[in-house]
């Protein structure tokens, strides 16, 4: 058994970017939105059994409780914003279940699907359907790999490795010490990619680099200085740490069993009209009749 773990907000950005918007007959667009639907049917057409879509039904999460700075939704292109919720609703009319996050972040959401779908032994690989870094820390051996599907690119724990220099395990750690904009906190002065990795494979956890230069039995560009910051910002340090850390216990499913497709549901009909997409209709009907 194959599940697909699916970033549904980076597909939603990614397909409000990549495609013309569309505008339905009650005026809102549904561009994106519809063409997600579409790419997870497709998914369904080439074999998929187990798929589970996480949304980030609203950006701010947990993680703004701990860190005034981490990111909201404030700066988001309110017509995205507007699509999550048609998006959610179709995924579901597809038969495909559906984890929109409120407390959580669908990061969170992904990395508990995955923790769930690793431990069942009938499951032979668990691919995480995006390429957002904070994934690599779920990445383990070749069971569980991240799948960049538009690149048509898995990363694998040794891809990881070369790609970030550092094991899927110190991925928290390496984003907590050179930063992560995207989600908000800063890392560590001066603490950059290439220093945050040097140090990081060699010791794996902020927790265990040396907070003193002289210690270190690695050499590294500036290495006083880098040290004198570990120590000084050493709280800041394991609080990104911490904001980096995906919460694999989030509320998601007990069994890949619930990912299982098995159909569309009764809103199917409706939902196609207000994408104004007869075809997944048809298609789901096909494939319906084709695993039957």
């Amino acid at each position: 058994m194959i599940v697909h773990v699916v970033d549904g907000t980076y597909e939603l950005f990614r397909q409000f970017f990549a495609r013309p918007s569309h505008v339905n007959s009650n005026g809102l667009d549904v561009g994106a939105a519809r063409a997600v639907v579409r790419s997870m049917v497709s998914l369904l057409e080439e074999g998929a059994t187990h798929i589970g879509v996480a949304t980030d039904h609203v950006v701010e999460s947990f993680r703004n409780d701990l860190y005034a700075g981490y990111k909201t939704g404030e700066d988001m292109d309110p017509v995205i914003k507007a699509q999550f919720e048609p998006l959610e609703d179709g995924l579901r009319a597809i038969g495909v279940a559906t984890f929109p996050m409120v407390e959580y972040e669908a990061d969170d959401a992904m990395a508990s699907i995955a923790a769930v779908a690793s431990n069942d032994e009938r499951v032979n690989k668990v691919l995480l359907c995006t390429p957002d870094k904070d994934l690599a820390q779920c990445v383990d051996g070749d069971r569980v790999v991240q799948f960049d599907r538009r690149n048509n690119k898995i990363l694998n724990d040794a891809a990881v490795v070369k790609k970030y220099g550092v094991e899927p395990a110190s991925i928290p750690d390496y984003l907590a010490l050179m930063g992560d904009s995207a989600d908000g906190f800063p890392g560590l002065s001066g603490w950059g990619a290439k220093t945050s990795s040097t140090l990081l494979a060699r010791y794996k956890t902020i927790e265990q680099i040396p907070t003193a230069a002289g210690k270190w039995d690695i050499t590294v560009r500036g290495s006083s200085r880098l040290a004198e910051t570990l120590k000084a910002d050493i709280e800041d340090a394991l609080l990104f740490k911490k904001l980096a850390t995906l919460a694999a216990d989030a509320p998601t499913v007990n069994s890949v069993d619930e990912l299982a497709w098995d159909g569309p549901s009764e809103d199917l009909a409706s939902l196609a009209a207000m994408f104004d997409a007869p075809d997944l209709v048809t298609r789901i009907e096909k494939l319906t009749k084709s695993r039957t």
